[in-house]
């Protein structure tokens, strides 16, 4: 599956900070028990990556040129 595949798939998402310094994103679907911790930083690069994702979608969906969002590569 890709990031342009549509699914049914439904899932909760939470996102905050833990006892232990670290940003976890959690993931809880059928099936699916999914936290991933994050220091700090890496929670803010995600966060940027978030941001940049957005605006090309935006564009996208007002009829702009769009493409690939500008920000650091998937890793």
């Amino acid at each position: 599956m890709g990031i342009n595949s549509e699914s049914d798939i439904a899932a909760n998402l939470q996102i905050g900070p833990t006892d232990q310094g670290m940003v976890r994103i959690y993931v809880e679907g059928t099936g699916v028990d999914l936290p991933l911790d994050f220091d700090p930083e890496e929670a803010e690069e995600i966060a940027e990556e978030l941001m940049a994702a957005a605006e090309a979608a935006r564009e996208i969906a007002s009829g702009g040129k769009g493409g690939k969002p500008k920000g650091k590569p998937k890793r």
